[in-house]
């Protein structure tokens, strides 16, 4: 049965463009997300990073896999629609976790969120994923920018490290260098959105973020999970996240001890 929140169109627009703006995904739940953010950054996990840069100001906090250790985050995943309304968009009987994402752009933080898709830096292949990106705080400027129809790539785009610019495999020839959608006269699709919505996309859609030039934080909390195909694949390096000691083989879908179905 289709989550009430998600439309024909909706569906339609994100199998065809991989990425969709989902109203009100997560009002419900913004205060216990916000509170799980302020515990987060107290105690940061191993992943954590404040993206320093040179010549950059403010703060970008971003830190991952914490969803087992904040019980705000926990219960949020459980009790929000986010995992039927991920079965409607990626059109999947099965829906699992895979992990939670925390970015946090103080007020004047100059660093944007460099281009990339999500799925090269990841040991998931498969076309039916969902990333929910939801703003904590009303998001003009510094929201997250998509370019539609990516995920129909070819080749996917060279996966780096956000602050040195460093390749983050060494490439041999299967992957596409980081292109400049502005310059380019991509379609980039934004949206000003409230608390509690979310942008839901394809983990191979390319997307980025300006920086935050406003008075206002900018909180972000991300949820990653994967439908029936999704498969774990090796990669030619070390992923984002690492996730040690899964041993997993390649084919394999992800093991539910460590990444439990919410549906299915």
């Amino acid at each position: 049965m289709t989550h009430p929140t998600v439309t024909p169109e909706m569906i339609e627009t994100y199998q065809r463009d991989g990425v969709v703006l989902v109203p009100g995904l997560f009002a419900d739940h913004v205060d216990a997300l916000r509170e799980g953010i302020e515990v987060n950054m107290a105690e940061p996990g191993p992943y954590a990073s404040d993206n320093k840069k040179e010549g950059q100001t403010g703060l970008f906090f971003d830190d991952y896999c914490n969803w087992t250790r904040i019980p705000q985050f926990r219960d949020v995943i459980q009790a929000s629609p986010a995992a039927q309304v991920a079965a409607d968009l990626m059109q999947s009987e099965t829906v699992q976790m895979f992990h939670d994402h925390v970015l946090v752009k103080e007020p004047g933080t100059s660093m944007a969120t460099p281009w990339h898709q999500d799925g090269p830096y990841y040991f998931v292949e498969g076309q039916q994923t969902v990333s929910f990106w939801s703003p904590l705080d009303p998001v003009k400027e510094a929201t997250l920018r998509c370019v539609a129809g990516s995920h129909l790539w070819e080749k996917e785009v060279l996966p780096t490290r956000w602050v040195s610019e460093e390749g983050f495999f060494a490439d041999e020839g299967q992957y596409m260098p980081i292109p400049d959608p502005d310059a380019e006269g991509m379609k980039v699709v934004e949206f000003e959105m409230q608390p509690g919505d979310a942008v839901a996309f394809n983990y191979k859609i390319l997307h980025g973020a300006r920086g935050n030039t406003s008075n206002s934080r900018r909180r972000a909390f991300s949820l990653r999970l994967v439908g029936d195909d999704a498969r774990y694949v090796e990669r030619p390096g070390r992923t984002s996240p690492p996730f040690p000691g899964h041993d997993m083989q390649p084919g394999q879908r992800l093991r539910e001890d460590w990444f439990p179905m919410l549906i299915g």
